[in-house]
C-alpha cells in the first residue's frame, strides 16, 4: 500500500485552460500534481455552470478528445492546432510546461471508458461500491486488452483502488496480487488499528504472494 499523489479534478472547463490550470498547480507543488478526469455524469450541474448537455456516447468522445488536448497543451509548444469534433485549437502558444509528466487518471466503470483507459490514461481508480470485487477482474482486462492493441504495455497503467475499512487484510492483499491494485484510498476515520495492524499485514501477505509467484 502506498501514498497516493495530490489528485484534483478541477471545474468544468475547456481542456486548454484546464491543462494550463493543472500545469501551474503542479508547478506550486513542486511536481507532486495528478489529474483526475471523467466523462461526466452529473448532468444538470454540468448544464447550470455553462457545460453542454451530451449524450454518453458523446461524453467519450469528448473526453478522449480533452485527454489529447490537455497533453498537446503540457508540451509547451507554439502555435498548437487542433481540431477535433468537439475541440479545437487555432494557433495556442502553449504555457506553462508541467514540472513533472502529470498522470491523467480515469474512473472508469463501462466498457468504452475502461477501453479509453488502456489506450489514452496513465492510471484507474475505480471505487468499491459502483463497481464490485467480481467485476475487478472483467474490467482490467478491457483495459490490458486496449492498452495492448494500442501498442502499451498494460503494466505502465497504474492501479488504484477506493475502498471502505470493512475489507480484511486477505482481501486487500487478494485485490493486490490478483487484480493488480498497488495502492488503496480509504477513509481518514478507518482508526488505529486498521493503521497499524491491517495495513502491515497487507504489505506482508503481499510480499509473501509475490515471493512465491
Amino acid at each position: 500500500m502506498t501514498v497516493f499523489p495530490d489528485v484534483v479534478n478541477l471545474p468544468l472547463r475547456p481542456p486548454a485552460m484546464l491543462a494550463k490550470a493543472a500545469a501551474s498547480l503542479d508547478l506550486l507543488s513542486n511536481g507532486r500534481f495528478e489529474l483526475g478526469l471523467g466523462a461526466g455524469g452529473f448532468w444538470d450541474a454540468i448544464k447550470a455552470m455553462g457545460g453542454p448537455a451530451r449524450t454518453p456516447g458523446e461524453a467519450v468522445s469528448a473526453l478522449e478528445e480533452a485527454i489529447e488536448v490537455i497533453r498537446l497543451f503540457w508540451t509547451g509548444g507554439r502555435g498548437l492546432r487542433f481540431d477535433g469534433s468537439f475541440y479545437q485549437l487555432a494557433g495556442l502558444n502553449a504555457g506553462p510546461v508541467p514540472a513533472h509528466p502529470i498522470g491523467i487518471w480515469l474512473g472508469a466503470y463501462k466498457p468504452r471508458m475502461l477501453a479509453l483507459t488502456g489506450r489514452a490514461a496513465d492510471g484507474w481508480v475505480p471505487s468499491l461500491g459502483r463497481v464490485t470485487p467480481a467485476d475487478l477482474g472483467e474490467a482490467a482486462a478491457r483495459i490490458d486488452d486496449a492498452a495492448h492493441a494500442a501498442g502499451r504495455d498494460p503494466a505502465a497503467i497504474r492501479r488504484v483502488l477506493n475502498v471502505g475499512a470493512d475489507l480484511s487484510a486477505e482481501d486487500f492483499a487478494a485485490l493486490a496480487l490478483e487484480q493488480g491494485f498497488d495502492t488503496f484510498i480509504t477513509s481518514p476515520e478507518v482508526g488505529d488499528a486498521f493503521i497499524h495492524e491491517v495495513v502491515p499485514r497487507v504489505r506482508e501477505l503481499v510480499a509473501q504472494g509475490r515471493g512465491s509467484g
